[in-house]
């Protein structure tokens, strides 16, 4: 019997189907969440390689389309094969991040691990000595007793979370290397990966939009392509933008911060370099905890360093970070900061890094739909003109 696919009822028979079908695999997932995440767990170990090779070919792709469309073609290669002028880019791009490593490694990572545990260890000294301080400013001033007792009782807290989270540093540092070890196999295949990649990739891209138009109409191909493009160019102008502007505002808060003298410039410069890929927030998140480290030793300096940020902040945001990025993410700090807070609690760190393009791309999506829709209406598009 042949079947009417147009008909009204069996298009309701097949997405009744589906839903039923869609509800089973939920309930039991649900029902078996723990076998379930394990499966998910065992399918993530086991593409792993791949998944960082993904990653790796994605954040070196930057480095490689600079080596190509700039370095490459002001030289006598300009005229060669693709074949010739993929190859030498790819060797300048390796050798790029290897350096890179190379340097953070004799460099930055020594005096990184020197600055966690001299501070771990001079902790204890610096509490010692705040405490005597808390002491002298009571006896002088006399302050009343039920005052006092908060003050002391407030300050312990405090204490007993400072001196958690420094002694909790040098462990965490060692848990990241031993990480970051034991996956040492994964990260060599994941480099092989990722040159296989960008190799070929323009012919992976080409695969994927073959398979795309394949699998559905062409206007539901063109606007999957269209939004592949746009997410690609969202996060690829942001992670690129924010970790050059990143590198930058570290190396610079270094610098100065090395020139006024102040104590753990190098762990600090670091913190302030790494928080400042989160947006709009990033400098603030740094910048705390760099104080209170700073404050156990000086007071004043701790309050130059927050003044000293602040002129930074300044610079970036207003001549660094354009210039990088170029225009602003287009969401108010509303949204910036409702993004970073999910992204933020799901991912982590991770979620805090990407958290904002992300939103900024299903933003854009979201938009797209509400103007189409107003438009098939005959109202305006702008937000302004629905104030009153």
């Amino acid at each position: 019997m042949k079947i009417n696919w147009n008909s009204k009822y069996t298009t309701i028979a097949v997405y009744s189907f589906i839903v039923a079908c869609a509800s089973i695999t939920f309930y039991l997932v649900a029902s078996e969440i723990r076998a379930f995440q394990l499966k998910i767990s065992q399918i993530t170990s086991t593409l792993m390689p791949f998944i960082i090779g993904f990653v790796m070919a994605y954040l070196f792709n930057f480095i490689l389309k600079f080596y190509e469309g700039r370095l490459l073609n002001l030289s006598a290669l300009k005229t060669s094969k693709r074949k010739v002028k993929r190859g030498i880019g790819l060797v300048l791009t390796y050798c790029t991040v290897a350096l890179f490593i190379y340097l953070f490694l004799i460099f930055v990572f020594p005096q990184l691990v020197s600055s966690i545990v001299g501070l771990a260890n001079d902790i204890p000294t610096y509490i010692s000595n705040i405490t005597k301080i808390v002491n002298e400013f009571n006896s002088k001033y006399e302050i009343q007793e039920e005052y006092y007792n908060l003050l002391v009782d407030q300050w312990e807290k405090y204490k007993d979370s400072i001196i958690r989270f420094v002694t909790n540093l040098i462990p965490v540092l060692g848990n990241i290397t031993k990480t970051v070890l034991s996956s040492i196999w994964n990260i060599v295949l994941g480099l092989i990966v990722s040159i296989y990649l960008l190799i070929d990739k323009e012919r992976f891209f080409s695969l994927g939009k073959k398979i795309t138009r394949a699998l559905f109409s062409e206007e539901r191909a063109n606007r999957i392509i269209e939004l592949s493009h746009r997410s690609n160019k969202i996060f690829g102008n942001f992670l690129s933008g924010k970790i050059l502007d990143s590198t930058i505002i570290g190396i610079l808060t270094f610098i100065i911060l090395s020139i006024v003298k102040m104590p753990y410039t190098l762990l600090v410069s670091f913190i302030v370099g790494i928080t400042n890929i989160i947006p709009f927030f990033g400098p603030f998140i740094g910048a705390i905890p760099s104080a209170i480290i700073i404050f156990f030793v000086s007071p004043i300096k701790s309050l130059w360093f927050l003044i000293i940020i602040f002129i930074i902040q300044q610079i970036d945001g207003n001549i660094i970070g354009p210039k990088i990025l170029g225009d602003s993410l287009g969401i108010s700090a509303f949204w910036i900061l409702f993004s970073l807070l999910v992204a933020g609690k799901i991912f982590g760190f991770i979620g805090l890094v990407i958290g904002v393009p992300l939103f900024v791309f299903v933003y854009s999506i979201a938009k797209d739909i509400i103007e189409n829709r107003l438009e098939k209406k005959g109202l305006p598009r702008e937000t302004k003109e629905y104030m009153e």
